[in-house]
Order: structure tokens, then sequence, then C-alpha cells
């Protein structure tokens, strides 16, 4: 171990493949804050292959990096593992597609979310310590899909792999389609939709909306497949934007609402008859770039009672391949204007601390000059201290009225 005042050298590792410099830190030598990191950086004490590197910047395999002295890295604790019972470990490995050392792909199935919350107790996260193999990462989910839709989902293994595949669904090169039952059919068989999506209020977040003004921009791929006369359609989804709910607001924002979905549908989302009343949306197949240079390709399993309204309609499901549209996508002037305030909010947050550090100063740091004058005979500390005498009265005269604003825009 060093003592503390040595520059050290590191190795990118596997597990660190694509995370960003500020996160290096925060895994491996967590006692050194973001100030400092920012710090250390904007000066050069930190190096990458020789060069200097940004917070932001993303780490690869391999490379060398330099630290200044200041902090020791920590010793990683052994995860705790929570004890799984045989039935559910059988449960996760049934929703195996397949595995390798990078990546776990599930079929998850419907009813079944993603994620735990407050009143969700049953998910597929707490199922991930099923393959954990003794003292590695836990495995971590990369995206999501809703608890009603089935499917394909992608499970990380290790850190890097995380972050590799994270890039890949910000970057929007990961190519999902979906398979869906829709109430009607659509005059165009096939098309575009394009409709910005926000929260809707008073729902406490839990419901979306079509909203022109505040909505983010969503857009929606679409193409039918086959029709049963012009009671349901069967349809291909590929969603290029990655909205909450984009697809089930979409459909229904079209007039033609996800069979099963009446959340966003109502009443006209459920047909008559004896097709299920469940939600017939499946995340059908993945395309996606591999960690070791390969593409990942992987097709899901229909669930029971989607493949029986599927025969029920007299749909084959030969008709389609689910091959994704390989276009690629270019975002218009809403989405890189959303993008932008995106990453400036982002940006804010994570300067935050260093701010808070310069405003407060080091510890014990007291006023000189001027300030230290006023200090001392009791006067203020803060603020411009020009000249001699009372300081220049700020703002209009008071009894003076504020003449009224002039009108913008156009009548």
């Amino acid at each position: 171990m060093s003592d503390g005042t040595d520059v050290r050298q590191f190795t990118v590792g596997a597990d660190d493949e694509g995370i960003r410099l500020d996160r290096w830190f925060k895994r491996h030598l967590p006692q050194i804050g973001f100030a400092t990191v920012s710090r250390w950086a904007r000066t050069g004490q930190i190096r990458v292959d020789g060069k200097r590197a940004k917070p932001e910047d993303r780490l690869s395999a391999g490379q060398q990096l330099r630290v200044p002295p200041g902090g020791e890295p920590a010793e990683r604790k052994p995860q705790q593992r929570r004890e799984l019972g045989e039935d559910e470990i059988a449960r996760a490995e049934e929703m195996v597609i397949t595995q390798d050392r990078a990546a776990i792909v599930l079929n998850k199935p419907p009813g079944l979310a993603t994620q735990g919350g407050t009143k969700t107790k049953d998910h597929v996260d707490g199922l991930l310590d099923a393959f954990v193999r003794d003292d590695e990462a836990r495995p971590r989910l990369v995206h999501r899909l809703d608890k009603d839709t089935s499917g394909v989902l992608l499970v990380a293994r290790t850190p890097g792999s995380a972050a590799f595949f994270s890039k890949r669904f910000a970057g929007r090169s990961a190519k999902k389609v979906y398979w869906a039952l829709i109430v009607g059919v659509p005059d165009a068989l096939e098309g575009t939709i394009e409709a910005p999506l926000a929260k809707q209020p008073g729902t406490g977040g839990e419901k979306m909306w079509v909203d022109e003004e505040n909505g983010q921009p969503a857009k929606t791929k679409f193409r039918v497949i086959d029709r049963a006369a012009k009671r349901a359609a069967w349809v291909e989804l590929q969603p290029l934007t990655g909205r909450t709910h984009q697809l089930r607001v979409h459909m229904a924002a079209i007039g033609h609402p996800i069979v099963g979905d009446g959340k966003y549908g109502g009443q006209d989302a459920f047909l008559t008859g004896s097709v299920s009343r469940k939600m017939h949306l499946h995340a059908r197949r993945l395309v996606i770039d591999h960690p070791d240079g390969t593409k990942l390709d992987v097709t899901a399993e229909l669930p029971e009672h989607f493949a029986a309204s599927m025969a029920q309609l007299g749909f084959d499901e030969a008709l389609s391949d689910a091959l994704p549209d390989e276009t690629p996508f270019k975002p218009g002037r809403a989405e890189k204007k959303q993008e932008a305030k995106a990453h400036a909010k982002q940006y804010r947050k994570e300067r935050r601390g260093e701010r808070r550090k310069r405003v407060e100063g080091p510890v014990g740091r007291k006023p000189t000059g001027k300030r230290a004058t006023a200090a001392a005979k009791g006067g203020p500390t803060k603020g411009p201290m020009k000249g001699r005498g009372s300081p220049k009265p700020q703002g209009r005269p008071q009894g003076k009225p504020k003449p009224p604003a002039r009108p913008r825009g156009r009548s």
C-alpha cells in the first residue's frame, strides 16, 4: 500500500469498460469527492494514457490512469446475496433465452414487474441473484418493460457490459420490435406516429398523455401484418424514442388501442368473445451491439394468452420476421433541443457539489482588505465596497411609480 503521497498508476479493468472517469473514482476511490476530481482534471493532474482527461470522458479496458496523491483504492466488500428459494431460482432460469459472459437475455412473462417499488415485491430485479457466480458482481438491468408487457429483456452481467449496453440504448443504436394486437384497423397500413408525450397532470406520474406544447418528442414506426376483418389487427411496432408507455399511448392516440390496455383505451380496448383481457404487447426482437464486437440478435416466444389470441383471430406468426428497420435515427430539431436541455440539466447537477465547495471556501479562511475592515467595525462584509461613505441606494427611489411593462410580441 502507498503512504498516500505518491502518484499512482491504475489499469482500467474489463468491468470498467465504457465507464465515466468520475464514476471510476466513485467506484474505486469513493473517499475522493467530485469537486476534487474536477479540480484534478482541470489542472491536468489526472491523465489517461498520458493525456489530459475530463470527468465525463469514457474509459476503455487496458488504459493507464494516472492519479495524484490523495486516497487509497477502496477494498470491495463482498455483495450481500439475497437467499432465493428453489422455486425462485427455477423461475429465474425458466426465463433465460440465452446468456454469456456479458449478458443474460430473458423472456419476461406478463404480470411480472421489471423493478420493485413501494407496493411491488415480486419483480425481475429481485430474481437476479439466481445468476450470481461466486464473488462476481450482481447482474443489473439496463432497460425496462412495463409490468404487463412481455418479451425480450436484456440484463448485463458486469458493470462494464452494463455501461456498454446502456450507451447503446441511450444512443438509439439498439433496435427493438414489438408485436401487438390492436382494436380495429388503421387507415394507413404502415407509417410513423409522431406525438410528444408528457406525464398527465393529476395522475401522480402514473399515466402519460399527448402534450403538443410541453411534451418530449416521441416517434413510433408501425406496420400492419394482418387483420381480422375490421375487428382487430396484428402490428409490428418499432419505437424510435424511449418514452414511458410510448407504444400504448401512441396506438390509443390514433384510435386503435392495444387489446387489453384498459389504462389508455378504456372499455374500447377489450374485444368481445373469448379473446383474453390481458395486455397484447410483446417485445418480440432485440438487435444490439455486443461488447465482443458481434451483434446480439434475440427473439422471444409469445406468452400463452397472446399465442392463443393470434390463433383465434387467424393470424400466422410466420408472416412476420420482426426485422427492425436499420435506418440510423436522426433526431429532428425538437429532439435536439430536448436533448440539449436534458444534458444541461445533468451538467448543472454534477457541478452543484463543486460550486458549493467554491462558495463555502476553505475552512477557517478570513476576509481581508476592505471586507476585513468592515467586519471589524461591524459593517456588512458582502456586496460592493467602492469608495467611502454610505453605499449607493439600489433600485428606484421610493414613491416614484414604476413605468408599466411594454407588451412583447405581436397582437
